[in-house]
C-alpha cells in the first residue's frame, strides 16, 4: 500500500461525520444518512432545550426576588425530575407497544440499513429512535434523580446575580450564563435522552451504562468547587479557582469533543493510581482489584499516622508499614490458593523456578522478617539519638547525605555500563561484549560486568534503603505531629524507599544537595514545606519532566520520519511539517499539558497532528492482564520459553542492564521469527511484575518490514564483525527501540532445510524400505515390552509362576469360554429367561472344549430334539467344535417368526475374531512378556504374499535387539532368560507375521512405488489404499505404532544423508534409543507436537511440503540456551500509538486491515505496536498473566 492510502475510507468518513456532531452536542442526531421527517429534528431540539427552560424559570423567579436561590434550584430540579420520568415512561410504553406489534409484522429490511420508518410525531418508532432508553431499571431511576440534581445545582451555579458578583461584570455574567446552559443541556441530554459515543472511549462495551455519567460527573466537580466557595468566601485562592473554573466550564463541550477528559472508569483508576504512586509512595498495580485494595490500605496507613502521638511512633509505624506494603502480596494469594488445592495455583507453583524469591517460603519469610527488624531498629535508634534541631555540615543527617550522593553516583555508573548503550542510548558502551554469536565466549566476556552487577544489586537492595531510613529518621520535620504534611509526606517517603529504591534515592539526593548548598542561606518557603512534601514535589516534577522529554522525542520522531522515510511521505506531509514548525510553541504546550496530566500524546492517525489523549492507567487497557489472546498452534513456543525468559529478565533487572524496571516500561525481544513484547506492570521491594506477549509468527509484509528493521538495529548493536569500524554513536537514536542487552534464554531454535537430493534419491528410498522393517520391529518390541511390564503387577499370583504352555492355554481357554459365558450373562438382549434351560454342554454360540487341560467338565451332549435345519458343525482353530442344537430352544432364543433383531451380535463378532486368531504356544516362560496383542495376529494379506514377505524379515537384527533387551526376573540368570527367548521360534514367527503384515500394507505392496509424494503422505498418516489397509486402520494402536516407525525411518534417512551411513546394528539401536528418549518426530500441526514443546522435549522434527515451490522441507527444533536480543521501547511512544488505536477503532470504527495507521513504519514500529495491544484492538497470539519476578 502506498503512503497516500486514505486515512478513512468513504463509508467510514460518512459515518464519522454523522457521529462527531452527535458527540459534540451530547446525543442529538441532527445529521442522518437518509431523509427523515422534520418533526424528528424538532423533537430533539425541544428535548435538548428543556433543561434550559426549567433553569430559566428558576432563574427568572430568583431575579424577580420571588424565590430564594436555593428554592429556585429546588424548583428547577423538581421540574427536571418530572420531565425525565415522563421521558422514561414514554420509552417503556413505546417498547411494549412495539414488541406487541412486531409479533404480527414482518421484518423491516430498512432496519438492517440503520434506517427507520416513522409513522407519526409521537409514534413508537419515533420515540424509540429519539429516546433509546436504559437497559436496567436501576439506571432508569438513578439517572432520573441525577438529572434533577444536576439541573437544580446547575441553576444555582449559573444564577446571574451570583455570576455578576463573582466577576463584577454584567457582560461576562451573561456570556457565562448563556454558554454555561449550553453545557448543562449537553450533559442532561446525554444522561436522560440519548448517550452519544464519546471520543474518549476506554471500554469496548458499556455493559453497565457508565458512559452517561461521564459528562455530569465533570459538571458536578465544577459545581462542588462553587459550593465550597459559597460556604468559605474568605479564602482568596478558592475564589480565584472558582472564577477560572467557571470559564473552563464553558469549554467542557470542546474538551469532550477532543477526548481530553477521561470516562468515569478511567478517571477513577487513573486518579487512584496517581495518588497511590505520588501521594502515598506506592506503585501502579497489575490488576484493578489490587489497585483499589492497595489504595484503600495506603490511605488507611496515612490516616493512622495522623493520630500517632509521638514522633518515634510515627517513624516506627511508617517504616514498618512502608516495608510491608512494598512486598508482593500476590505470592501470599498464590500460596493460599495452592493450600486450597486450586489446580491453577498448583500449576503455577509447579512451573515456577525454585530459587530464592520466586515463591514465598520459609527462607523468604525469615529474610523479610530480618530486614524489617533491622529497619525498625535502625530507624528507632537513629531517631532517638541522632536527631539534631540545628542543621550543619557536620550533623549526622549531613553525613548521611554525602553517603547518599556517593551511592547514587556509584549505582548509576554500575547500571550504565551494563547495557549496550550509555547516556540514554546515545553512545555505545565500550565495556559491553562486541561479539555475542558464541554463547560461551559471551558469558566469559560478560563475567566482569556480572560482578559489577552483583555489587550494584547489594547497594540498591540493602545499603541504599538503610541509608535513606537513616536520613529520614533524623529529620527535624518529624517533630511536627498531627499535620497533613507529616502524615502524607513521611508515609510516602518511608514507603517509596522500599517500593522504588532508585527513584527514592534520586529524590533524597536532590533534597540533600539543595540543603547542603543552602546552609548559609535560608529558603523560607522551601523549608516550610517539610522534608516529606519536598520529596513528593521532587518526585512529581522528575516524573513529569521525564514524560515531557519522552513525549517530545516521540513527537519529533513522527515529525521528522514523516519526511525522511520515503514510504511515509503523503501529499499533506509538507503542509503538516510547516504548521508544526510555525506553531511549535503550541506543540510544546500540548506536550507539556499531556505530561502534566500524565496522559498519552495522541498522534491522530499516527500523523504529525498531536492531541492530548485522556488520562488513563499506565497499563493503557481496562481488561484483566493476560485474560485474552488470539491463541493458535504457534502460541506454545512462547508458552514454553515463558519462565526461562522471566529468569533472564530477573538477572538483567538485578544487574541493571535493562535500566530501572518502572511500571509502564516496555521491552521488545527478538529471536529468529519470534517477537516478544514485555511490559512492567508493578514494582516493589525485591520484585517486579511482568506481562509477556508473543506476536504472530506468520509474518505479513508489514510485520516483515518492521522485523527486518529490528534485526538491523540489534545486529548493529551486538553482532558487528571485527573488521568493520565500530561507531561510538547510536545512529538510530531517534528510533523508538533502543537495544539494551542480549540475554541467554533456554528456548527452541528453528532450523528448516530443503530436502531436495535426500527425499527424491532412489538409493535413499530403497534403503528406507529395509530400514522400515527393522525400525518397525524395534518399535513394536519396545511397545509390547513396556506394556507387559506395566501389566505385570496386575496378574494373579497363581499365574505368575505357571509353565508357559499351561499359562498360554489357560489364557486362551479363559478368553474363549469363560469370558464368552460371562458376556452372555451380562448382555441385556440375551437375558436369563431366554437361556434358563441352557447349560455349558449345550452352548449355541460357545465352543465345546474337549481338552482335559482346561479342567472343565464336558459331559456328553443331550440330544432332546432334531438339530436345527441347515445347521453345521464348525471346527475352531483351537480344535474345538461348535454345534447348533435344540431346535425349539434355538428358535425361542433367536426369535424365529418375529421381526429380526440383533440379539447376540457383539458375541458373534467376538467369536468370529477369536476364530481368526491362530493359537501360539511359547517355548520360553519369558516370551509372554514380549507377546503382541491378540487382535494383531490375524492375517490381512494372502498366504503366498505373506510367505514372500516372511523371507525379508531381518532375523539378525531380531536377535541383536533381543540380546540387548532387559527382561526383568529375579529367579533366573539373565543369560538363561536371554537364551530361552532367542530360541523361541514361536515368538520370532509371531513378530515376523505382525511386522511383515504391516510392511506389506504400507510399503511392501506389489503396486507400491516409493516417491517423495508417497513418503510425505505416509508420514502425515494418509496412507494410500492397498490390500489390508482397512485391517490396519481398524487397529488404531497398531496404526499409530506403524506411523511412528515410519517417521523414525524417515528421520534416520535424513540423519544418514547428513551425518553418514550407519555402520552396524549397535549404532542403529543408539539412533533409535535417542529418537525415543530425546526426540518427537511428527507433524507441527499435531496436538502431540504442542505437548512435546510444553514438555520441553530436547528435539523435534517434522516434514513439510511447499506446494508453490514443489519442495519438501525438514524442520528441526532444538532446545538449548540461545541469546535473545532485548531492546527498550519509548514508553510514551507506545502509549501514544495505543491511544490513537483506541480512538481510531472504538470511536471512528476504522477497522480496515489496510488502513494507514497499521502500515509498516520502521522507525515507530507501528505494525508491531498495534499487534501488541490487548484484544480486541490488538491480536497477540500469547499473553501471560502477571508474572512475579524477584530482584534479589
Amino acid at each position: 500500500m502506498g503512503p497516500d492510502v486514505p486515512l478513512l475510507n468513504e463509508y467510514k468518513q460518512e459515518f464519522f461525520w454523522k457521529r462527531f456532531p452527535q458527540s459534540v452536542l451530547g446525543g442529538p442526531q441532527l445529521k442522518l444518512g437518509y431523509c427523515a421527517p422534520p418533526y424528528i429534528y424538532v423533537n430533539q431540539i425541544i428535548l435538548f432545550l428543556t433543561p434550559w427552560v426549567f433553569g430559566g424559570v428558576g432563574t427568572l423567579l430568583y431575579q424577580l426576588l420571588l424565590l430564594e436561590d436555593y428554592h429556585a434550584a429546588v424548583l428547577s430540579g423538581g421540574l427536571m425530575v418530572i420531565a425525565a420520568s415522563v421521558v422514561q415512561i414514554m420509552n417503556l410504553c413505546a417498547r411494549r407497544r412495539t414488541v406487541t406489534v412486531e409479533r404480527l409484522q414482518t421484518q423491516n429490511i430498512l432496519t438492517d440499513e440503520e434506517e427507520f420508518e416513522f409513522a407519526s410525531c409521537a409514534g413508537s418508532e419515533t420515540i424509540k429512535f429519539i429516546i433509546p432508553g436504559k437497559k436496567f431499571i436501576v439506571n432508569t431511576i438513578f439517572h432520573t434523580v441525577l438529572a434533577g440534581a444536576l439541573c437544580g445545582l446547575g441553576t444555582w451555579y449559573l444564577l446571574l446575580n451570583r455570576l455578576s458578583s463573582l466577576y463584577n461584570n454584567t457582560g461576562a455574567a451573561v456570556m457565562i450564563f448563556v454558554f454555561g446552559w449550553v453545557t448543562l443541556c449537553i450533559g442532561e441530554y446525554s444522561l436522560i435522552i440519548n448517550t452519544a459515543t464519546e471520543t474518549a472511549t476506554f471500554q469496548a462495551q458499556d455493559t453497565y451504562e457508565i458512559t452517561p455519567l461521564t459528562r455530569p460527573l465533570y459538571m458536578f466537580a465544577f459545581i462542588a468547587v462553587d459550593l465550597a466557595h459559597r460556604f468559605n468566601a474568605t479564602i482568596p485562592d478558592l475564589q480565584q479557582a472558582n472564577q477560572a473554573l467557571h470559564i473552563i466550564f464553558l469549554f467542557l463541550p470542546l474538551l469532550w469533543a477532543l477526548g481530553i477528559l477521561s470516562p468515569v472508569d478511567a478517571v477513577f483508576l487513573w486518579g487512584m493510581e496517581q495518588t497511590l504512586v505520588f501521594g502515598l509512595g506506592g506503585s501502579a498495580m497489575s490488576t484493578n482489584i489490587r489497585l483499589v485494595v492497595m489504595f484503600l490500605v495506603s490511605v488507611g496507613v496515612a490516616i493512622g499516622t495522623y493520630f500517632i502521638p509521638s514522633s518515634l511512633g510515627v517513624v516506627l509505624f511508617t517504616t514498618g508499614m512502608g516495608f510491608i506494603l512494598s512486598l508482593d502480596f500476590s505470592q501470599v494469594e498464590l500460596m493460599f490458593r495452592s493450600c486450597c488445592r486450586s489446580p491453577d495455583a498448583q500449576a503455577d507453583l509447579r512451573d515456577m523456578p525454585r530459587s530464592l524469591g520466586w515463591r514465598l517460603g520459609w527462607k523468604e519469610f525469615f529474610l523479610y522478617l530480618t530486614v524489617l527488624l533491622a529497619a525498625l531498629a535502625e530507624a528507632g535508634l537513629l531517631h532517638h539519638f541522632g536527631t539534631i534541631l540545628e542543621t550543619s555540615a557536620s550533623s549526622p543527617q549531613a553525613i548521611v547525605s554525602y553517603i547518599l550522593i556517593s551511592l547514587l553516583v556509584v549505582s548509576w555508573i554500575l547500571r550504565e555500563i551494563q547495557g549496550a548503550y550509555i547516556f540514554y542510548g546515545v553512545f555505545r558502551n565500550p565495556f559491553y561484549p562486541q561479539q555475542i554469536r558464541n554463547l560461551k565466549v559471551f558469558k566469559q566476556k560478560q563475567s566482569g560486568l556480572m560482578k559489577a552487577g552483583i555489587v550494584r544489586r547489594l547497594l540498591i537492595n540493602l545499603v541504599s534503603p538503610f541509608a535513606m531510613i537513616g536520613f529520614l529518621a533524623m529529620d527535624i520535620s518529624l517533630q511536627s505531629l498531627h499535620t497533613v504534611t507529616l502524615c502524607i509526606g513521611f508515609t510516602r517517603a518511608f514507603r517509596t524507599l522500599w517500593q522504588n529504591t532508585e527513584h527514592a534515592l534520586l529524590e533524597m539526593v536532590v533534597i540533600a544537595v539543595v540543603r547542603l548548598a543552602a546552609l548559609k542561606s535560608n529558603l523560607v518557603w522551601w523549608n516550610s514545606l517539610g522534608t516529606g512534601i519536598q520529596l513528593l514535589l521532587v518526585g512529581i516534577i522528575w516524573d513529569r519532566l521525564t514524560q515531557f522529554f519522552s513525549k517530545l522525542k516521540f513527537a519529533l520522531t513522527i515529525l521528522i520520519s514523516s519526511w525522511t522515510e520515503k514510504k511515509q511521505r503523503r501529499k499533506s506531509t509538507v503542509t503538516l511539517i510547516t504548521i508544526n514548525a510555525v506553531l511549535f510553541p503550541m506543540l510544546l504546550a500540548v506536550i507539556a499539558l499531556s505530561a502534566v496530566l500524565s496522559a498519552p500524546l495522541l498522534p491522530l492517525f499516527t500523523l504529525p497532528v498531536f492531541l492530548v489523549g485522556f488520562p488513563r492507567p499506565v497499563r493503557s487497557w481496562p481488561g484483566t492482564v493476560g485474560a485474552a489472546a488470539c491463541m493458535c498452534p504457534d502460541s506454545v513456543y512462547y508458552q514454553q520459553m515463558l519462565w526461562s525468559l522471566t529468569e533472564a529478565f530477573q538477572t538483567a533487572f538485578a544487574t541493571g542492564s535493562l535500566g530501572v524496571p518502572s511500571p509502564g516500561t516496555h521491552f521488545l525481544c527478538r529471536f529468529q521469527d519470534r517477537v516478544l513484547w514485555v511490559m512492567v506492570l508493578e514494582r516493589g521491594f525485591s520484585y517486579c511484575s511482568l506481562n509477556i506477549k508473543g506476536l504472530e509468527l506468520q509474518e505479513t509484509s508489514c510485520h516483515t518490514a518492521e522485523a527486518r528493521k529490528v534485526d538491523e538495529l540489534f545486529e548493529m548493536a551486538f553482532e558487528q564483525e571485527d573488521g568493520l569500524e565500530k561507531s561510538t554513536v547510536n545512529h538510530h537514536f531517534s528510533n523508538i527501540l533502543t537495544p539494551c542487552a542480549a540475554l541467554p534464554v533456554r528456548l527452541y531454535s528453528d532450523a528448516r532445510n530443503v530436502l531436495t537430493g535426500i527425499i527424491d534419491s532412489h538409493d535413499n528410498l530403497k534403503q528406507m524400505k529395509d530400514d522400515f522393517v527393522k525400525i518397525l520391529f524395534w518399535v513394536l518390541l519396545q511397545h509390547c515390552s513396556k506394556k507387559s511390564q506395566t501389566l505385570e503387577g496386575t496378574l494373579p499370583e497363581d499365574m505368575r509362576g505357571a509353565k508357559p504352555a499351561q499359562v498360554v492355554a489357560e489364557q486362551f481357554v479363559e478368553v474363549n469360554v469363560t469370558t464368552i459365558k460371562n458376556f452372555i450373562r451380562k448382555t441385556p438382549s440375551l437375558n436369563s429367561e431366554t437361556f434358563d434351560d441352557w447349560s455349558d454342554d449345550d452352548d449355541l454360540f460357545g465352543p465345546e472344549p474337549t481338552s482335559k487341560k482346561t479342567g472343565l467338565n464336558n459331559p456328553a451332549p443331550k440330544q432332546t430334539s432334531a438339530t436345527l435345519p441347515g445347521s453345521v458343525e464348525m471346527q475352531s482353530p483351537f480344535c474345538e467344535s461348535f454345534s447348533v442344537k435344540s431346535t425349539d430352544k434355538a428358535r425361542q432364543a433367536l426369535g424365529f417368526g418375529l421381526p429380526a433383531i440383533d440379539k447376540g451380535r457383539e458375541l458373534l463378532e467376538r467369536l468370529s475374531e477369536a476364530e481368526a486368531v491362530p493359537m501360539v504356544i511359547f517355548s520360553s516362560s519369558h516370551s509372554k512378556q514380549l507377546n503382541v496383542p491378540q487382535e494383531w495376529r490375524s492375517s490381512a494379506l494372502p498366504g503366498p504374499r505373506m510367505q514372500q514377505l516372511r523371507k525379508l524379515f531381518p532375523e539378525g537384527w531380531y536377535k541383536s535387539v533381543l540380546s540387548h533387551l532387559d527382561i526383568a526376573n529375579t529367579e533366573e540368570r539373565p543369560s538363561d532368560i536371554l537364551e530361552g527367548v532367542l530360541n523361541d521360534g514361536a515368538l520370532m514367527d509371531l513378530y515376523a507375521h505382525v511386522v511383515m503384515t504391516c510392511y506389506g500394507v504400507t510399503l511392501g505392496a506389489e503396486s507400491t512405488v516409493l516417491s517423495p509424494s508417497y513418503v510425505y503422505k505416509v508420514y502425515c498418516g494418509d496412507v494410500p489404499w492397498t490390500v489390508g489397509l482397512d485391517w490396519l486402520t481398524g487397529k488404531p494402536e497398531l496404526f499409530q505404532l506403524v506411523l511412528k516407525a515410519f517417521r523414525y525411518t524417515f528421520k534416520l534417512m535424513f540423519d544418514k544423508a547428513s551425518l553418514g551411513l550407519v555402520e552396524d546394528f549397535s549404532e542403529l539401536a543408539n539412533y533409535l534409543e535417542e529418537y525415543e528418549r530425546d526426540w518427537y518426530i511428527g507433524r507441527a500441526s499435531d496436538a502431540r507436537w504442542q505437548q512435546a514443546v510444553l514438555q520441553k522435549k530436547p528435539y523435534l522434527f517434522s516434514l513439510g511440503h511447499d506446494p508453490t515451490m514443489g519442495t519438501y522441507k525438514g524442520r528441526v527444533l532444538t532446545l538449548q540456551e540461545w541469546l535473545v536480543h532485548v531492546g527498550k521501547l519509548n514508553s510514551e511512544g507506545i502509549r501514544g500509538q495505543w491511544a490513537n488505536l483506541s480512538w481510531e477503532l472504538l470511536y471512528a470504527t476504522n477497522d480496515d486491515e489496510e488502513r494507514y495507521s497499521i502500515q509498516a513504519h520502521p522507525v515507530l514500529l507501528r505494525n508491531l505496536t498495534v499487534q501488541a495491544a490487548d484484544p480486541p484492538l490488538g491480536y497477540p497470539i500469547y499473553s501471560s498473566t502477571p508474572l512475579h519476578v524477584p530482584l534479589f
